[in-house]
C-alpha cells in the first residue's frame, strides 16, 4: 500500500502544475464555454490519470510481492460474482460522473438563442466571407502574409500564416451567433481562445456562438483540409469594447456607402495602362497568385497556366467572364462579390498583358459593368 500512496502524492503534487499551464495543453481561453472546456477537460484528465496510476500502482505491487521467487502459490479459482459486480459497478458511476457535466457543457455549447449579434461565415478556397445579417456589412478576410516570408526570401514573424487584411470584428461581452457555411468544400472555422470548432459545409448552415469577456486580437485556422491553400486560411478576430464596436459598425456602413458611390463613378473613368497594370498586379497577386503562380505558368495538371493560355490571349469577353462569374465545377470562382470593378478591370488586363501576353487591351470598369449586365 505504501507505493500506492506515494503514486498519488506524487500524482496529486506538482506535475498537474505543470500539465495545466503546458503548450501542449489546451488554452483557457476568454469565454465562459472556452472555461468549461478547459475545466471539464482536466478534470477527467485528472480521473484517468488517478485511475491509470492506481491500476498500475496495484499490478506492480502484485508482480512484486507475489512473484515465484518469494514462493508465492497462486490461487485456484475461476470467478468471483462480488469481483465481477464491482468491476462493473465502479466504471459505470466514474462514466456516470463525467457524463453529468460533459453533458451540460455541450448543452450549452449548441444555445445559440437570445444572440446580440448574427454573423453568417462562408468559407471557400481560401479565405472568408463574414456578413452582419442585421446591419448590412460585409467583407471578405484574406491572408496578408507577405510572399516574401512564405517563400522565405524574409524572416518570418511571430504571427506568420495568422495575419489577414481585414479580421473579423465583434463586441466585448455581447452573444455572437454565427452561421457556418460553404462556397465550395468543406472547411472549419476554428478559434482555440473561443473554443468554437465549427464545420462549414456547402449546402447547409451549422450554427455556433460565443460571448468573449476580454478585448483583444484572437487568432486561428481552418481546421479541415480544404485543397492545396489549406494552411493560407488563418482567422483573426478583434474584440472590441461595445462602444468602439458601434463606431466601427457605422464606419463600416460609412465605407460601403462611400465604395458603392466611388463604383459607379468608375463607369465613367479611363483608367491609363500604368493604373490598370500596376492595381491589376496587386489585385493578382493578393487573389490569384496562389493557383496560377506569381509567374502565370499556373501548376501543369492542377491549375492552368495564364501565360500564352487561350483565355489571358483569347477573346476578351470570355476571359471577363470566367473572372466575374467563375467557372461551375473547378476551383475558380467568380470574384464579382470580391472585388469592385475597377479592380476587376485591373487585374483582367493584367492578365493579358503580363509575362509576354501583351494583347494590348485595357479593360475598363465600364466593360466590367456591361459583361455583368448581359450575364443577368
Amino acid at each position: 500500500m505504501r507505493l500506492v500512496k506515494l503514486s498519488l502524492w506524487l500524482l496529486l503534487s506538482f506535475p498537474f502544475l505543470a500539465v495545466g499551464t503546458s503548450q501542449y495543453n489546451l488554452p483557457v481561453g476568454v469565454t465562459d464555454i472556452s472555461r468549461d472546456v478547459y475545466e471539464l477537460h482536466m478534470t477527467i484528465f485528472y480521473i484517468c490519470c488517478v485511475i491509470g496510476l492506481v491500476v498500475f500502482a496495484v499490478m506492480f505491487w502484485a508482480i512484486i510481492h507475489h512473484r515465484k521467487s518469494k514462493g508465492a502459490v497462486p490461487a485456484q479459482f475461476h470467478e468471483s460474482t462480488k469481483v465481477e459486480i464491482l468491476w462493473t459497478a465502479i466504471p459505470f458511476v466514474i462514466l456516470i460522473a463525467m457524463a453529468v457535466p460533459a453533458t451540460k457543457t455541450l448543452i450549452a455549447m449548441e444555445d445559440t438563442t437570445k444572440a446580440d449579434l448574427t454573423i453568417k461565415v462562408t468559407g471557400s478556397q481560401w479565405k472568408w466571407h463574414y456578413e452582419y445579417l442585421d446591419h448590412d456589412v460585409s467583407f471578405y478576410s484574406v491572408l496578408s502574409t507577405p510572399r516574401e516570408q512564405i517563400t522565405n526570401q524574409d524572416e518570418k514573424t511571430e504571427t506568420y500564416l495568422l495575419d489577414v487584411d481585414k479580421p473579423l470584428i465583434i463586441p466585448k461581452g455581447k452573444k455572437v451567433r454565427f452561421l457556418m457555411t460553404s462556397d465550395d468544400v468543406i472547411h472549419s472555422w476554428w478559434v482555440p481562445e473561443f473554443a468554437v470548432k465549427k464545420d462549414a459545409n456547402p449546402g447547409f448552415i451549422n450554427e455556433a456562438w460565443t460571448r468573449v469577456n476580454e478585448a483583444g486580437i484572437y487568432r486561428g485556422q481552418c481546421a479541415e483540409l480544404c485543397g492545396k491553400d489549406h494552411g493560407f486560411m488563418p482567422i483573426v478576430v478583434e474584440v472590441k469594447e461595445p462602444n468602439e464596436f458601434e463606431q466601427w459598425l457605422a464606419n463600416a456602413q460609412l465605407e460601403k456607402a462611400q465604395a458603392a458611390a466611388a463604383e459607379k463613378a468608375s463607369l465613367s473613368v479611363t483608367l491609363s495602362e500604368d493604373e490598370l497594370m500596376t492595381l491589376g498586379e496587386q489585385v493578382y497577386m493578393a487573389n490569384c497568385a496562389a493557383c496560377h503562380q506569381p509567374s502565370g505558368m499556373g501548376l501543369p495538371g492542377v491549375f492552368p497556366a495564364l501565360k500564352d493560355s487561350p483565355i489571358a490571349v483569347g477573346d476578351i469577353k470570355a476571359h471577363i467572364d470566367i473572372v466575374v462569374h467563375g467557372k461551375p465545377a473547378t476551383a475558380m470562382q467568380g470574384y464579382s462579390k470580391m472585388l469592385s470593378l475597377k479592380e476587376l478591370a485591373a487585374v483582367v488586363t493584367y492578365e493579358r498583358n503580363a509575362w509576354g501576353n501583351n494583347t494590348g487591351d485595357l479593360v475598363q470598369p465600364s466593360d466590367i459593368q456591361e459583361s455583368m449586365g448581359e450575364a443577368q
